[in-house]
Protein backbone atom coordinates (compact mmCIF):
# COMPACT_ATOMS: atom_id res chain seq x y z
CA UNK A 1 0.00 0.00 0.00
CA UNK A 2 1.63 3.40 -1.27
CA UNK A 3 2.35 6.64 0.87
CA UNK A 4 -0.70 9.29 0.41
CA UNK A 5 0.91 12.64 0.54
CA UNK A 6 -1.50 15.66 1.59
CA UNK A 7 -1.84 18.62 -0.75
CA UNK A 8 -0.74 22.03 0.57
CA UNK A 9 -4.36 22.91 2.30
CA UNK A 10 -5.91 19.52 1.82
CA UNK A 11 -6.54 17.58 4.93
CA UNK A 12 -7.41 14.14 4.57
CA UNK A 13 -8.86 12.42 8.02
CA UNK A 14 -10.64 9.40 8.30
CA UNK A 15 -13.44 9.12 10.96
CA UNK A 16 -13.03 5.72 12.78
CA UNK A 17 -15.89 3.51 12.41
CA UNK A 18 -16.65 0.32 14.93
CA UNK A 19 -17.19 -3.06 13.26
CA UNK A 20 -20.41 -4.95 13.14
CA UNK A 21 -20.31 -8.29 15.33
CA UNK A 22 -20.73 -10.34 12.01
CA UNK A 23 -17.76 -7.81 9.91
CA UNK A 24 -15.21 -8.68 12.83
CA UNK A 25 -16.33 -12.61 12.47
CA UNK A 26 -15.74 -12.18 8.82
CA UNK A 27 -12.14 -10.40 9.37
CA UNK A 28 -11.57 -13.17 11.74
CA UNK A 29 -12.47 -15.91 9.76
CA UNK A 30 -10.35 -14.33 6.70
CA UNK A 31 -7.42 -14.33 8.89
CA UNK A 32 -7.59 -17.53 10.40
CA UNK A 33 -8.05 -19.10 6.65
CA UNK A 34 -5.24 -17.36 5.56
CA UNK A 35 -2.49 -18.59 8.60
CA UNK A 36 -3.51 -21.57 7.77
CA UNK A 37 -2.92 -21.50 3.98
CA UNK A 38 0.32 -19.91 4.69
CA UNK A 39 1.27 -22.68 6.98
CA UNK A 40 0.91 -25.47 4.42
CA UNK A 41 2.88 -23.52 1.61
CA UNK A 42 5.62 -23.10 4.38
CA UNK A 43 5.42 -26.58 5.54
CA UNK A 44 5.98 -27.80 1.79
CA UNK A 45 8.55 -25.97 0.97
CA UNK A 46 10.51 -27.36 3.97
CA UNK A 47 9.95 -30.78 3.07
CA UNK A 48 11.05 -29.81 -0.79
CA UNK A 49 14.01 -28.05 0.80
CA UNK A 50 14.82 -31.13 2.93
CA UNK A 51 14.36 -33.39 -0.25
CA UNK A 52 16.82 -31.40 -2.43
CA UNK A 53 19.50 -31.20 0.67
CA UNK A 54 18.93 -35.53 0.77
CA UNK A 55 19.76 -35.74 -3.05
CA UNK A 56 22.84 -33.18 -2.71
CA UNK A 57 24.24 -35.06 -0.08
CA UNK A 58 23.42 -38.27 -1.61
CA UNK A 59 24.92 -36.90 -5.02
CA UNK A 60 28.62 -35.37 -3.33
CA UNK A 61 28.68 -38.84 -0.54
Amino acid sequence: MGYIKEPKGVYLAIPPSRLTQKEADEISDFIQKDKLKNKNSKDKMVVKALKIIKKYDDDHA
